[in-house]
């Protein structure tokens, strides 16, 4: 069958699909070592996983969004509207205190981890038909990625989202674990038995779509039920979502798009724009984070003045506005126009 890559095998391959199995590899082989990464280089883990990935690949959406002319004329209300509605409600959070303002932005951001699985694994099974083997599909990408978080609410675990104590308030609910760990499973039996009936039956065989559910089912389990370890979360978290979400972005932005059509923005298809486009993405990390450290958590470097906590409510809020505003606008961007009869 002709398989559905994004780009191609060798990109799709490398950027998208091998990064839980690759970080996975990695762990298992490298515990010791990993362990005392996290003690010995904290601040380079930090500077790598959160700053060069993590919020790198927050600003990847500018190629997608604000850098490109047509697209804001086109949608200036949700262009404009989104990061205004995003400092406001932060703004009314965190009037409710700082733990009901990060709790509800984490419970915000896992569901944009979630909904970014499902969105890949519907492109690459977009020649397929709408049938019982693709809501069965569906249904595994969700379990996939819920069944850990849901575990992780009635579980203590020595990572977080955001902040400590962000899942607290979830613990008072009745104990479903033993009801909600039996139903994973018998999805994940469910959908191993329809991908192997499917390649006998039919001999045809997704490989990206099957990679992709398997690697979001590896790196979901093992980064939050199997081990638990703030380094290996952060590992499996953060490079399985940022890597191939900013990849997606280059090839689809950028990489597939003709030089008419990217009008200034052709710059970056050379291999001196791929350079460009990184630099850009991490030098916005770079200054964001070095807003939140100097102001907000001076964890890793501060200089020695002091701002009210007073404050805090109007900066944390404002800070907050470039990664609530991707979350919020993944919601929109990705979507497909409604055709016109």
């Amino acid at each position: 069958m002709k398989q559905p890559w994004i780009h191609n095998a060798k990109i799709d391959g490398w950027f998208i699909l091998s990064p839980p199995f690759l970080i996975l590899l990695i762990i298992f082989l490298f515990q010791k070592q990993i362990q005392g990464l996290e003690s010995q280089y904290s601040f380079y883990t930090w500077l790598f996983l959160i700053v060069f990935v993590d919020v790198a690949h927050v600003y990847s959406t500018l190629f997608k969004t604000y850098f490109v002319k047509e697209e804001i004329q086109k949608r200036k209300l949700l262009y404009y509207g989104i990061p205004a509605l995003s400092w406001v409600l932060g703004l009314i959070l965190y009037q409710f205190g700082s733990l009901t303002f990060w709790s509800v932005l984490a419970l915000i951001a896992v569901f944009h981890f979630i909904r970014q699985q499902y969105g890949f694994m519907r492109i690459y099974a977009r020649f397929e038909p709408n049938n019982w083997s693709k809501r069965i599909d569906e249904v595994a990408i969700y379990s996939a990625t819920i069944y850990p978080m849901l575990y992780w609410f009635k579980t203590p675990r020595a990572f977080t989202w955001f902040v400590e104590n962000e899942f607290n308030w979830l613990q008072n609910i009745p104990d479903y674990r033993d009801f909600i760990t039996v139903l994973y499973f018998i999805i994940l039996t469910i959908w191993v038995f329809k991908t192997i009936f499917e390649f006998v039956k039919s001999r045809k065989f997704n490989i990206p779509k099957i990679a992709l559910i398997t690697g979001t089912y590896l790196s979901w389990y093992f980064g939050i039920v199997y081990f638990n370890n703030d380094l290996v979360f952060t590992f499996l978290n953060v490079i399985s979502h940022g890597i191939p979400y900013v990849a997606l972005i280059y090839i689809r932005e950028i990489q597939q798009k003709e030089s008419q059509q990217l009008n200034k923005l052709s710059i970056f298809k050379s291999t001196f724009g791929i350079t460009l486009f990184i630099l850009i993405i991490l030098g916005f990390a770079l200054f964001e984070e070095f807003l939140w450290e100097i102001l907000i958590w001076r964890e890793h470097f501060s200089f020695n003045f002091k701002i009210s906590l007073n404050w805090f409510q109007v900066l944390v809020p404002l800070l907050v506005v470039p990664q609530l505003t991707h979350y919020l606008l993944d919601g929109f961007i990705w979507r497909k126009p409604k055709k016109v009869n």
